[in-house]
């Protein structure tokens, strides 16, 4: 029996929008049995308006988080890079396993539109939780 904890980091451009509902989304499926980051390359100034309400709409709370830059230590401690429309703007960390969720940005987009991309980040991160604490 180990007392690892898998460590997710979810990285986006602005951390203002997709990587903070997948952080919010894997803190409450996971609790503490995972450790949860969420970082840009190019942290924006606040959250998407619209990203809040959507969050709100599923009981999570972000309104009190804010855009964070991405850390050399967030990446070298990672077991799981979820990267989401960085292209070539977010570092590589050599031996680190990604995985690229190909999802829309939600910047600028109305509360309407950003349900069903809060859904998919719901789904995916579902997805992920399951297959990271199997073992």
């Amino acid at each position: 029996m180990t007392d690892h904890r898998p460590s997710i980091l979810f990285l986006c451009v602005h951390n203002a929008g997709r990587s903070q509902m997948a952080a919010a989304f894997a803190r409450q499926l996971g609790g503490e049995r995972v450790v949860v980051h969420s970082a840009g390359s190019d942290p924006g100034e606040q959250l998407h308006p619209a990203v809040v309400n959507a969050m709100s709409e599923k009981g999570l709370d972000i309104s009190s988080e804010a855009p964070k830059r991405l850390t050399d230590e967030m990446g070298r401690t990672a077991d799981v890079i979820v990267t989401m429309g960085c292209g070539d703007e977010c570092p590589v960390y050599l031996g680190k396993r990604y995985v690229d969720w190909d999802l829309t940005d939600p910047a600028g987009r109305s509360l309407e539109e950003v349900r069903p991309i809060r859904d998919e980040i719901e789904s995916r991160v579902e997805d992920l939780i399951a297959e990271l604490l199997v073992s």
